[in-house]
């Protein structure tokens, strides 16, 4: 009989929705990004997510769920998505969607790895193969041995920064999400994410401090906060919509199966964010990437199939290894 967390079906369901929502909410954050700083957004968005959020506890448990025995985990946990968010939409705003996208999503394979030591999750030498030839991907993508390269490399780096952050974050989901119910989680998140973005604003509001770097990715970061009109008021408002209902599927995705079996899933996002990169932007990915991509989404889902083909052998076939 499958438990509440044993049900991979539903995790993938929710994981392949939440993915679809994060691209939409990542293609309206590279809207935004000329002319909002990202703390913000991310204040706007979080609290809109928040009331919704809320909503969804009161409706899975009452508020007695909200209390925790593990509040340090929950603060890791948060802080981890704050900082994956932070490096990644600093990306965002200079380098095309696309691209941004494609190098975030060594993410699952982080995961791979991370639920080894933190999850006792067992990974063979053939996926860990496959993680290699994933992060080649990235190599492939980073192009180290080019001089002309548009953006600095620091830039580059921080979508694979953030997809460490994550992957972190999401093991830690697991590990939480035995006694937590996704709608607490998604709480927890985005009270994390309100108290940086207030914080930003009480040291670096004003704008003080956005003038004193070159780089587009610092001033993002740093610019003032400004009133938005109309239209940017309703996109905001729905930035808080998607993000509620990302932090309750995510959360319920990795509580709901291992962290192997629903991270390959998160690659669905990829051609989402080539297609808003395509429609809204009009930048379409270079031969580096399409092959960068091709290395990570290849190994992404050649650890998927192992892990599938671990837990369900063919009937009357002898396992040769102890682990793959």
């Amino acid at each position: 009989m499958k438990t509440l967390n044993d049900r991979p079906g539903l995790g993938i369901l929710f994981i392949c929705v939440g993915v679809v929502a994060i691209s939409v909410n990542d293609m309206l954050i590279k809207l935004l990004s000329d002319g909002y700083p990202l703390h913000e957004i991310v204040a706007a968005r979080s609290a809109g997510g928040l009331v919704i959020t809320l909503t969804l506890v009161q409706l899975e448990g009452g508020w007695a769920s909200l209390r925790t025995a593990t509040p340090g985990l929950h603060l890791l946990r948060g802080l981890m998505v704050v900082l994956a968010n932070m490096t990644y939409y600093a990306a965002v705003a200079v380098i095309p969607l696309g691209q941004a996208t494609a190098l975030f999503f060594v993410a699952p394979l982080f995961i791979t790895l991370l639920s080894v030591p933190l999850l006792g999750e067992k990974v063979g030498p053939l996926r860990l193969g496959a993680v290699l030839v994933g992060l080649l991907g990235v190599v492939v993508m980073q192009q180290p041995w080019k001089e002309d390269l548009t953006v600095s490399r620091l830039v580059l780096a921080l979508p694979v920064i953030s997809a460490l952050f994550y992957a972190v974050m999401q093991v830690l989901t697991r590990k939480l999400g035995i006694s937590t119910r996704a709608s607490v989680l998604a709480v927890y998140l985005q009270v994390v994410f309100l108290a940086v973005s207030f914080g930003f604003w009480l040291v670096a509001g004003d704008g003080r401090y956005a003038d004193r770097f070159d780089s587009d990715s610092m001033r993002f970061l740093l610019r003032p906060w400004v009133m938005p009109d109309r239209q940017d008021a309703l996109v905001l408002l729905g930035l808080g919509v998607l993000s509620g209902f990302v932090g309750y599927a995510l959360s319920a995705a990795y509580r709901m199966a291992q962290a192997a079996v629903i991270a390959p899933f998160e690659y669905i996002g990829l051609p989402m964010a080539i297609l808003w990169g395509w429609l809204i932007f009009g930048d379409w990915p270079g031969l580096s990437v399409w092959l960068g991509c091709a290395l990570i989404v290849g190994a992404g889902l050649f650890v998927f199939l192992r892990e599938r083909q671990r837990d369900q052998p063919a009937p009357g076939r002898r396992r040769l290894w102890g682990r793959r």
